[in-house]
């Protein structure tokens, strides 16, 4: 009777461990997926962040673009400038 006895305890033992092993996979697996969940969305921000910065670049290059634009229309317009004004002090010294 007593080998029964421990053959039964074993047993129990058995399933009781085999269901908190079932138990505690089932919570891996959601912790897993929690986890999966919060990188996807995570992912998700950083992904619209580097969008927004994309654009923030092209932009930037554009206002670039027009700047150099710009700055070559001054300096040229400055060249001009200067030479008028070299031609008005020669003529300041010619008549003065």
């Amino acid at each position: 009777m007593t080998v029964e006895i421990g053959i039964v305890v074993a047993v129990l033992g058995l399933v009781i461990t085999y269901q908190a092993y079932q138990l505690n996979k089932t919570k891996e697996v959601k912790t897993d997926t929690q986890e999966s969940a919060e990188l996807k969305a995570e992912l998700g921000y950083i992904r619209k962040g580097v969008d927004d910065i994309r654009i923030d670049i092209k932009t930037n290059e554009r206002q670039l673009a027009a700047f150099g634009e710009r700055i070559t229309r001054v300096e040229e317009s400055s060249k001009q400038a200067h030479k008028r004004l070299d031609n008005l002090e020669k003529e300041m010294s010619q008549i003065g």
